[in-house]
C-alpha cells in the first residue's frame, strides 16, 4: 500500500518538483496550491502525512493547514516546509511534527519523511494500545441522574389501562374539552 501525502505550496514550481520527487520514492501525492484547497482535501480525503509551506496566500496559511490536519480523525503526520525559518519555530513548530527548511537535498528529505512516518505511526499505535487498555480496565458506570431523567421523560406520561368488564367505563384517560 502506498503512503498518501497531501503536499501544499502556493509556488507551482516547488509543488510539482516535490511531487515528482515524492512519487519517485513510491509515495502517492495529492497537491493543493492554497490553504483553502488543502483544508477541503483534508475533509474529504485521508492522508498519512501533510506537508505544507509555512507562508502562502497569508502569513498564517501554513498554520491553518496544520490546525486542520490536527483536527482530522485519521491523525496524519504533519510537516511544515519553509525557506525562512523563524527561531521560535525551532522550539514550537505550531503543531507540526517537524519543520523542514527548503531547499533540501532530495535524499535527506526522503529519509526525514520516512523517519517521521515511522515515528508517527508508532506513536499512534501506542496511543491506541493505551486507549484499549484503559477501556478494558474501566468499570461500567451507572447512568448519571440527568440521563435517567431524560430517559424517563421519553416514556409516556399516562399509561392506558385495559377496559373493565361488565359494561363499566374504560379507565382510558379522556381529554378535557376546551371551553
Amino acid at each position: 500500500m502506498k503512503r498518501r501525502i497531501l503536499l501544499v505550496d502556493d509556488e507551482v514550481a516547488i509543488l510539482l518538483t516535490l511531487k515528482a520527487v515524492l512519487e519517485m520514492s513510491d509515495f502517492e501525492v495529492e497537491t493543493a496550491a492554497s490553504a483553502r484547497e488543502a483544508k477541503l482535501k483534508l475533509r474529504v480525503g485521508q492522508y498519512h502525512m501533510v506537508i505544507t509551506d509555512m507562508r502562502m496566500e497569508s502569513e498564517t496559511a501554513g498554520k491553518e493547514v496544520v490546525a486542520a490536519a490536527r483536527k482530522a480523525r485519521y491523525k496524519p503526520a504533519v510537516t511544515m516546509l519553509t525557506a525562512f525559518p523563524e527561531p521560535a519555530f525551532e522550539t514550537d513548530p505550531d503543531g507540526a511534527d517537524k519543520m523542514l527548511v527548503k531547499p533540501m537535498h532530495t535524499g535527506d528529505l526522503i529519509r526525514q519523511l520516512e523517519a517521521l512516518l515511522v515515528a508517527h505511526e508508532d506513536k499512534k499505535r501506542k496511543e491506541k494500545e493505551k486507549d484499549d487498555r484503559r477501556l478494558a480496565v474501566a468499570p461500567r458506570r451507572r447512568k448519571p441522574a440527568a440521563q435517567k431523567a431524560a430517559a424517563s421523560a421519553r416514556k409516556p406520561a399516562v399509561k392506558s389501562l385495559p377496559a373493565q368488564k361488565n359494561g363499566r367505563k374504560s379507565s382510558t384517560p379522556k381529554l378535557a374539552k376546551a371551553r
